[in-house]
C-alpha cells in the first residue's frame, strides 16, 4: 500500500546554508503549507534555488533545522523536483516514465505510463527518443516524471526561463492542472508576470534573507517593503 503521508507544513527554522565559506542563506524562517502555489522570486544569486533544494533534502543546513509534518524520511518520498535544465535519460519518452515509476517504488504499468504522458500532452511521442524532443517537450517530460512520485509537493526551479512563450503556457497549464488535483506547488521564477499568474503566495529573497511574504493580491498589490516596491518596479535591490 502506497504511504498517503503528507510533509506538509514544512518549516524552516532559522536555516542557513554555505558553500564553503560563502553564505547563501541567512535566518530563514518560513512555513511551507498546503494551499495555492507559493513562488519564489528575488534577483540572481538571492538563493531561490538553494531554499528548494533544502526543502527537498538535497542540501543540508549548516545552521537551523527543517521540520516536516511526516518526518524527514518519509517527507521526502512524497516530493519531487523539476531542475531548470533537466537531464533526459537515453531512452524514449516512455521509459523515462518507467524509470521514474521504478525509482518510486511503483509498478511501471502500461497504463500508468500513458496516463502520466498524456497528463503533460506527450501521448503521441511516447516511443520518441527524450533526448531528441523540443525543449519544451523535455520540460513537460520532466514534470511527468516527477509525478511519477505522486508527489504530496512538488519543487520547480525556474522550469520555463529557457522556453519560449507557447512552450511557456503549456508548462503553465500543467502547473495550475497539478495545484488543482492538490499537489503543493513550491517554484522559483524571474517571471513577474508569471508569479502574478500562478501565485497564491510569495516569498521575495534578497541577500540571502527573506525580504517579504504575503499573500500574492496583497504582495503585487501593496508591497509592505521598500525593496518588494523596488523589486516590482524592476528596479536593483542588493
Amino acid at each position: 500500500m502506497r504511504d498517503r503521508s503528507n510533509p506538509l507544513p514544512i518549516e524552516f527554522q532559522d536555516v542557513a546554508y554555505a558553500a564553503g565559506n560563502t553564505p547563501i542563506l541567512n535566518a530563514i524562517s518560513l512555513a511551507i503549507s498546503a494551499g495555492p502555489p507559493t513562488l519564489l522570486l528575488g534577483p540572481n544569486g538571492s538563493g531561490k534555488t538553494t531554499l528548494l533544494k533544502l526543502a527537498m533534502g538535497l542540501l543540508t543546513p549548516v545552521a537551523g533545522r527543517i521540520l516536516y509534518a511526516s518526518g524527514a524520511e518519509i517527507a521526502r518520498r512524497r516530493c519531487a523536483f523539476v531542475f531548470q535544465k533537466p537531464v533526459m535519460l537515453r531512452r524514449s519518452a516512455a521509459r523515462n516514465i518507467a524509470f521514474a515509476l521504478k525509482a518510486a517504488a511503483r509498478v511501471p504499468e502500461a497504463a500508468t505510463i500513458e496516463r502520466l504522458l498524456q497528463a503533460v500532452g506527450l501521448g503521441s511521442v511516447a516511443e520518441r527518443p527524450a533526448r531528441r524532443l523540443s525543449g519544451g517537450e523535455q520540460q513537460r517530460l520532466a514534470l511527468a516524471r516527477a509525478l511519477a512520485r505522486d508527489p504530496a509537493v512538488l519543487f520547480l526551479d525556474e522550469p520555463t526561463a529557457s522556453l519560449d512563450p507557447a512552450a511557456t503556457k503549456s508548462v503553465e497549464d500543467i502547473i495550475v492542472r497539478t495545484a488543482a488535483a492538490g499537489v503543493k506547488i513550491v517554484m522559483a521564477t524571474h517571471d513577474l508576470g508569471q508569479a502574478r499568474r500562478l501565485a497564491g503566495s510569495v516569498v521575495l529573497l534578497a541577500n540571502g534573507g527573506i525580504v517579504e511574504q504575503a499573500a500574492a493580491t496583497t504582495f503585487f498589490q501593496a508591497p509592505a517593503t521598500t525593496m518588494a516596491k523596488q523589486f516590482l518596479a524592476g528596479e536593483l535591490i542588493l
